[in-house]
């Protein structure tokens, strides 16, 4: 058997969408500022390295101004300041830098309407905006963070994630990727030196305000869920290969680590070759014992079109997980225009259920580019401002409704992961061919509403309903050990790292009998 591949601390605000908010205030440019010392001016307030808030807050008082907002992303505050005190505001020990706010002009060819008191944003990525999830980013009265994936962990199971690269990182500095992990035996480093999976993560959790503002990308490429922790579970080698196995040992570590890195939601970009009910299926049992332990799982559904067989691959035919289809939004904000992409697949399972669940943009995808990555040769025509690269597939789909789950999840903290299925597809935008495209703010304002889709679900035979518990004694696998990583396998990013050292004999060689887990090849395409 082999597979095919088709966001802890506070939530952060766009420093672009803060600028824009300021202008929209109707405040002074700098230089109309120093014409007018006698007004009061709206100003974002950059606090100096080891300067707390309130510091900045008491100096900000002193010279008779008041803080109007906080920055946190940009480890900052915003202020109403007479003219006349910037330049005394700028020279104080607790301040690093003090702009009088001024016009932004959005750059890219999208504009959003995200609740910042303009529709102006600086925002070139469509996608979080056609399933309404920007929209949930910021509190409309207060303009502060609200549901941005923050706290909420998510595992993507793929290639690895590049998580030195600032789309990933906090307004400290310090990565998003809390926990690095490598359950491929013939992987020789945790890096991501395939692709796959940095471009996977940065359209759920990716957050371009993390770069330089002098950077011609800054707050150009956000993720759905831009603040989410992730939990980069690295499956397949060096160039891309992995086996079902390898996948299996990472969903197990998702189990069994999910308390430590609170991990909600887990991304399978990533289909088997070999169609089989979900009920003798390997890989839907390992599905089905993570979803019943309480995680929510989002799979690719596949890039098949209309086939006989589109839907009959685990992990997108298991019928308790959340299976997405791939919309093309035609790299519009706004949804009034997508449409569901000939090629992703959909129709009945073998085992007569519907699918896929939900749908999501999936095509001409711009994400993050692991740097030095097989990616950047496969196609130099779709690298975008030098750190992104343009890709399709539900493998791009896929993420952005785990990204959506995450936001729902910080949301409803309670919900389980039949409540967040059931939200997502009840609430979600009615398209053509009985296809649904996911609603953010649908589903966290309106929930799951009536009994849940998946009542009355039969599990794999493999997994205890009562506990999610897979019988290793009539597997085709054995239960994996955890141990640290050795220093080829540490992410010098991540909180922690780790190994699964499952798919290796005694004497550390690889066991051969993996060789019957056949490898797999990744199904993302530049066309799509």
């Amino acid at each position: 058997m082999s597979i095919r591949t088709q966001r802890v601390p506070a939530a952060r605000l766009w420093l672009a969408g803060a600028l824009a908010a300021l202008a929209a205030l109707g405040g002074a440019t700098p230089a109309h500022a120093a014409q007018r010392p006698g007004r009061s001016v709206e100003a974002i307030v950059r606090l100096a390295p080891g300067a707390t808030a309130d510091q900045g807050a008491a100096r900000v008082r002193a010279l008779h101004g008041r803080v109007t907002g906080d920055l946190h992303i940009i480890h900052g505050l915003a202020a109403r300041v007479p003219a006349r005190e910037l330049a005394r505001l700028r020279r104080a020990p607790e301040i690093a830098g003090v702009d009088a706010d001024a016009p932004v002009k959005p750059q890219g060819k999208a504009t959003a309407a995200a609740s910042w008191g303009t529709s102006n944003t600086l925002l070139a990525t469509a996608y979080p905006s056609s399933v309404n999830a920007i929209q949930n980013w910021t509190d409309p009265l207060t303009g502060l963070a609200r549901y941005t994936g923050a706290g909420v962990g998510v595992a993507v199971i793929d290639t690895g994630i590049a998580g030195t690269m600032p789309d990933f990182k906090n307004p400290n500095g310090v990565s998003r990727v809390v926990a690095s992990v490598v359950t491929n035996p013939s992987a020789t480093t945790a890096n991501d030196t395939y692709g796959h999976g940095t471009h996977v993560a940065g359209i759920l959790a990716g957050n371009g305000n993390g770069r330089d503002v002098r950077d011609k990308a800054y707050g150009k490429y956000l993720g759905v869920a831009p603040d989410a922790n992730l939990i980069s579970i690295k499956a397949g080698d060096e160039q891309g290969n992995a086996t079902v196995l390898d996948v299996i040992y990472g969903l197990q570590f998702v189990v069994d680590h999910k308390a430590d890195y609170n991990i909600r939601v887990v991304n399978l970009s990533l289909e088997s070759t070999v169609a089989q009910s979900y009920l003798v299926d390997p890989l839907d049992a390992a599905v089905e014992s993570a979803w019943l332990n309480g995680v929510v799982v989002v799979a690719a559904a596949g890039n098949r079109g209309s086939a006989a067989d589109a839907v009959s691959y685990a992990p997108g035919n298991d019928p308790f997980v959340i299976s997405v289809g791939a919309v093309d939004d035609k790299g519009t904000q706004g949804n009034s225009d997508d449409a569901f992409a000939s090629w992703s697949s959909r129709g009945l399972t073998q085992d007569g259920f519907a699918k896929p669940d939900v749908s999501a943009p999936g095509a001409h995808i711009v994400s993050t580019l692991a740097p030095n990555s097989t990616f950047t040769t496969l196609c130099p025509s779709c690298i975008v401002d030098t750190n992104y690269i343009r890709a399709g597939g539900t493998s791009m789909a896929a993420p952005v409704v785990a990204g959506v789950a995450a936001l729902a999840l910080q949301a409803h903290p309670d919900w389980t992961p039949d409540v967040v299925k059931t939200a997502l597809m009840r609430t979600s935008r009615p398209m053509a061919n009985g296809i649904y495209e996911v609603n953010a703010s649908g589903a966290i304002t309106t929930g799951a509403g009536g009994q849940d889709v998946n009542a009355g679900l039969i599990p794999n035979p493999l997994v205890n309903p009562a506990t999610g518990a897979i019988d290793y004694t009539r597997s085709s696998w054995s239960r994996s050990s955890w141990s640290t990583a050795p220093s080829s396998l540490t992410a010098g990013f991540a909180r922690s790292s780790w190994s699964c050292n499952c798919s290796k004999t005694s004497s550390g060689t690889i066991d051969p009998t993996r060789s019957s887990w056949s490898r797999s090849s990744w199904s993302t395409a530049w066309n799509l």
